[in-house]
């Protein structure tokens, strides 16, 4: 499956098959959380980056994560990406260090991911 841009809700059945064709239990997303969108199927998250970048992103709003579908509650995202490493944001981990960049992040995700 080639990257798709997601602003409109997709299922967890529908991450589920999409993770089966690459990760085999993850999918790799990149969330805008000013725009509230992202990105999902990249090889990369820097691939994801990308296309959000080249969609009118702004390189500081946007954070890569790791979803499960087939997991559930703090288990369903991981907050981990190389390019979250961003010293000059004060981000200086893999890890979506901030906490309210973290919410933003799940916020997002809740709107973007149906529970079914």
């Amino acid at each position: 499956m080639p990257m798709a841009l997601v602003e409109k809700q997709i299922t967890r059945s529908e991450l589920a098959e999409l993770a089966k064709e690459r990760f085999g239990d993850l999918i790799k997303a990149v969330v805008d959380v000013e725009r509230g969108i992202m990105t999902i199927g990249g090889e990369l998250h820097a691939d994801e980056e990308a296309l959000l970048l080249d969609q009118g992103s702004r390189q500081q709003d946007l954070w890569g994560i790791n979803l499960y579908p087939d997991k559930s509650g703090d288990d369903f995202i991981e907050f981990d990406s190389m390019i979250n490493l961003r010293p000059g944001q004060g981000n200086r981990s893999r890890d979506v260090q901030d906490p309210v960049i973290r919410q933003k992040i799940r916020d997002i995700v809740s709107q973007l991911v149906e529970t079914a």
